[in-house]
């Protein structure tokens, strides 16, 4: 059954191809999807078909990448995999897509989630030449109602010359509702208050406000989302998250939280999950969420009454949540608020809710230096998201890793991070397997002595106080002692070795 409820609009109607045919060589394209939920899953393949033949009659068919965050094989590694992305911003997660950065063959802009949609208004990323957006339905008056994820969707549609919607009828017809469209964001000097003072306010529309003198054709499509499933819990994750939950009970008990905490932010992962999935077994009820995806654990803790809303910009599920809640979206409605990036990543909201962010990272150095993004210094990972929005603006601020990668082969704790994307002024909390950093109010080398002590691995932790002993004397007593002859020896001894074991 089709879900295009407006009749003018079936005029439009058209294949993956045809639409693919509407994109030219050098277009700058703002595609749906976030976490690889709601991203067109037609058109991209279509259009990636359309480039190799290009190519392989030896024609320039190169194309400029934006979407909300990270998709899915069906865009970002379909179209990488042409040589035909110039530009892409402003996260991504997909090894093909990773590799074309990583040697060169496409430019990357890792940008904030928050400041994507102010950089896309101000002209900094080029003219928007087509918006491809995935929608749950067209309605009768013209309006969209949004499928799995919202992310950049609002900013494509009002900058795009041209738009192309996936009607895509995997998508439940139930999540009307769920979604909450603001469009009150300005540039200076025109910007107003943004009007949330509780999680849970809704302050815009369910729909997506469609120009149709601009919609130059639809697509209807049936692929369901391709979700990845979470890792089972291992004894580390568990570890990190009690270690969590220990600190939230302290925090409630000096008073600086109410018993219901106050709205809680998790990162995408693994082990973020595993952090929520701790809370089910915990004392604390009534809670909330303002983030930016909902993962498997969030849902559980809705499930069992402990969240009662949670706010964000997209799912992130396992196959088996998504089928879950594509049958029971009417059931979530009332508890799951999805909102534009720029208002879910929105520095303002997050301060003034005062939001615990809880964020994964790569390494972290041993003043507290994050860096989330890059694998020894120069090879881009993923990208910065939307920690940066959440760390910074954070009423707590939490990292947690496990205290070594690869096996062992790697401390997650380092002398000097190799790329920094969180300073030391945003990170107050550092949480592995091992234990807790409560680094608020500490000097640097006080960090030093608590991260050490508290969260690195035995195996490492004598060779990094040899090297704060010795960083003191060479620094002579200087704020942040570091001796750089040595502070990224870690690194080059892996790059030698293959491990950073002393």
């Amino acid at each position: 059954m089709s879900r295009i409820f407006n009749e003018a609009a079936k005029a439009k109607i058209m294949s993956a191809e045809d639409a693919a045919a509407l994109i030219n060589n050098g277009d700058n394209i703002g595609f749906s999807g976030f976490t690889g939920a709601g991203y067109p899953k037609a058109v991209p393949l279509a259009l990636a078909t359309r480039i190799k033949a290009a190519h392989a009659r030896g024609d320039e068919f190169r194309i400029g990448v934006f979407t909300g965050a990270s998709t899915a094989p069906e865009l970002d590694g379909a179209l990488a995999e042409t040589d035909g992305i110039s530009f892409r911003a402003p996260y991504q997660s997909d090894p093909i897509m990773r590799n074309k950065i990583n040697s060169g063959v496409s430019d990357y802009a890792d940008i904030h989630l928050s400041h994507s949609a102010i950089l896309m208004r101000q002209g900094f990323l080029g003219h928007l030449d087509v918006a491809v957006i995935e929608v749950t339905a067209i309605k009768e008056d013209g309006n969209a109602i949004p499928s799995s994820s919202v992310g950049n969707n609002n900013v494509y549609l009002e900058k795009a010359e041209k738009i192309i919607l996936e009607v895509n009828s995997w998508q439940s017809l139930e999540l009307e509702g769920m979604h909450d469209i603001y469009y009150g964001t300005r540039l200076p000097p025109d910007r107003v208050p943004i009007p949330i003072t509780k999680a849970d306010d809704r302050i815009g529309s369910t729909a997506l406000e469609i120009d149709w003198n601009r919609v130059v054709g639809i697509v209807e499509c049936a692929a369901s989302d391709r979700n990845t499933p979470f890792k089972p819990l291992d004894e580390d994750s568990r570890a990190i998250a009690g270690h969590f939950i220990d600190f939230l009970g302290g925090e409630v008990a000096a008073g600086r939280m109410p018993k219901n905490l106050l709205p809680l932010q998790s990162g995408v992962g693994n082990i973020a999950n595993a952090v929520l999935a701790g809370l089910l077994d915990s004392p604390f009820e009534n809670l909330y969420s303002f983030t930016e995806v909902i993962q498997d654990g969030m849902v559980d803790l809705i499930d069992a009454g402990k969240i009662i809303a949670a706010s964000a910009t997209a799912f992130s599920l396992s196959p088996e949540a998504a089928e879950k809640m594509n049958n029971e979206a009417a059931r979530y409605r009332s508890s799951i608020i999805l909102r534009p990036q720029e208002i879910s990543n929105h520095p303002e909201n997050i301060r003034r809710l005062g939001v615990v962010a809880c964020n994964g990272l790569i390494e972290a150095d041993i003043y507290g230096n994050v860096n989330s993004t890059h694998i020894m210094g120069s090879k881009m990972q993923n990208g910065i998201g939307g920690s940066g929005d959440f760390t910074r603006n954070a009423y707590i601020s939490c990292f947690v890793t496990p205290s070594t990668a690869k096996g062992g082969d790697i401390s997650c704790f380092v002398p000097m991070v190799s790329h920094h994307d969180h300073s030391e002024h945003d990170v107050q909390v550092l949480i592995t397997e091992r234990g807790l950093a409560d680094l608020r109010g500490l000097s640097p080398k006080q960090r030093a002595c608590k991260i050490i002590d508290k969260c690195v691995h035995p195996d490492y932790q004598a060779a990094l106080t040899d090297y704060f002993a010795r960083a003191r004397k060479t620094a002579n007593g200087q704020h942040t002692p570091h001796d750089l002859r040595e502070a990224l020896s870690w690194h080059v001894k892996f790059l030698e070795t293959g491990t950073m074991k002393q």
